[in-house]
């Protein structure tokens, strides 16, 4: 291979799939030069989507920068340390010192190799990193201490370094997830932090036509998926999923002011986090998706419609041809019928704790008011999303290769799910590179002109 000393190159640690990868050269047109992480499965992911990349299967710390680049100038190194022992998400388990001293990495390749901005990404509790106790728990005293001698570091180098947290959903993917992201560079030019183009539906900016509406739930859902009814099921859901299915129902169909309706169906979104108390464990479709983590944790919960008429109905319903999230119900509490207030009721009837697949006379669930018409509950139905969906939400280009490696080999939907749970939104990528080196984009790349085709 022909090298080209005189371009910049860019190289991914701790590549994974690709997310990163991705991202940079939605911004760049081009493959990043060099990708490195240990996981066999995730650079075969990542060869499959950039095979014109340098791949290297092993320990970022057994990569040596200055024979990896070979002469090269870096323009950009790209860092996503593993985040499982900063994250909350890790609860009272012990933490690990190794793995939370992967960051360090960075500062080996600024002193080796020197790269010209340098891009680091993890969760925002790796602020806090600071020595850990002999039973692995961060010592309270010294919370943020090694993060300070990290930035220390890089500072002595000659690099300035700022760091912000965003979220993805303000930048165009459809998944709330945030993200701490630290920028350090050392050619003199200011640090930037990329502009949103998405806000909230409600704020000024976006009612103003300046931001972009967040992206949807909605918009990732593969409708021509069915929804099989919880009811007819060979092993019966178990009753806390009955139960955060119920609670569901009642949040985003039954007391919404706004229900999504797509079909003749109520929709929303159920989590299926472990937890305890009364929470509603779910969101609705007209939303950013929450985090996306590396177990599949979203289920998609459908309400079938059927055209009420006075007590009777017949023929399927009528037809809806788009989604009508911003028709509004109206009176709905009042059209909740005695066996709905038989069921929701915690001390008359069936107790919340009794499973809902017992309840057989499935017509009389409630009654949803959609432009003044009344529609009749005739049935629920449940899926969890497809990993082709979360990958979606993700931000990830639709012709991403997620089910097979280079070589043609497939992967369980388990493993595509954790490798999206793991991955960075490739939008943030994107438009960090777009806002920090303008000089190694271009206008249109592969994934623009697949969008704009």
């Amino acid at each position: 291979m022909q090298l080209d000393l005189f371009r910049e190159i860019i190289v991914d640690n701790f590549a994974g799939g690709g997310g990163a990868s991705t991202g940079i050269e939605m911004a760049t047109g081009l493959s990043v030069d060099i990708a490195i992480n240990h996981d066999p499965a995730a650079i075969a992911m990542h060869k499959a989507n950039h095979p014109d990349t340098e791949h290297y299967c092993e320990s970022v710390w057994d990569v040596d920068p200055v024979k990896a680049v070979r002469g090269r100038k870096v323009g950009l190194a790209w860092f996503s340390p593993d985040c499982k022992h900063f994250s909350k998400a890790k609860g009272s388990k012990p933490k690990n010192n190794k793995i939370r001293g992967l960051a360090w990495i960075a500062v080996k390749w600024a002193i080796a190799v020197k790269p010209r901005v340098i891009m680091l990404e993890n969760v925002e509790e790796f602020k806090t990193w600071g020595p850990l106790d002999e039973e692995g728990q961060p010592i309270g005293a010294l919370k943020g201490k090694t993060f300070h001698s990290f930035v220390k570091s890089l500072k002595a180098l000659g690099y300035e370094v700022q760091f912000k947290e965003l979220k993805a959903c303000d930048y165009g993917a459809p998944t709330t997830r945030k993200r701490f992201f630290m920028i350090a560079r050392c050619d003199g030019k200011p640090i930037e932090w990329p502009k949103p183009t998405h806000g909230d539906p409600k704020s000024l900016e976006v009612q103003a036509g300046k931001l972009k509406p967040w992206k949807t739930a909605s918009e990732i859902i593969d409708w021509e998926i069915g929804t099989p009814s919880i009811f007819q099921r060979k092993k019966p859901l178990a009753d806390n999923t009955m139960l955060r299915i119920r609670r569901g129902i009642q949040k985003f169909i039954l007391e919404a002011e706004n229900p999504y309706i797509i079909d003749d169906k109520a929709c929303f979104i159920q989590h299926y986090y472990t937890h305890q108390g009364s929470e509603t464990r779910a969101s609705g479709l007209d939303e950013p998706i929450a985090t996306i983590p590396t177990a599949n944790r979203f289920g998609l919960v459908t309400a079938f419609l059927a055209k009420h008429y006075g007590g009777n109905y017949t023929g399927s319903g009528i037809s809806i041809d788009e989604p009508l999230h911003t028709i509004t119900s109206k009176d709905h509490h009042a059209l909740v019928t005695a066996f709905l207030i038989k069921y929701y009721g915690a001390d008359i009837g069936q107790s919340l704790k009794g499973p809902l697949h017992t309840i057989t006379t499935k017509d009389r669930f409630g009654l949803v008011t959609v432009k003044g018409n009344e529609y009749k509950i005739v049935d629920i139905g449940m899926r969890m999303l497809q990993p082709s969906e979360l990958y979606a939400a993700q931000g990830f280009p639709s012709h991403y290769i997620i089910e097979r490696d280079h070589t043609g080999k497939r992967y369980p939907k388990t493993h595509q799910v954790a490798r999206c749970g793991n991955s960075v939104p490739p939008p943030f990528a994107e438009h960090l590179v777009k806002a920090n080196l303008p000089e190694m984009c271009v206008e249109t790349t592969r994934y623009t002109r697949a969008v704009a085709n």
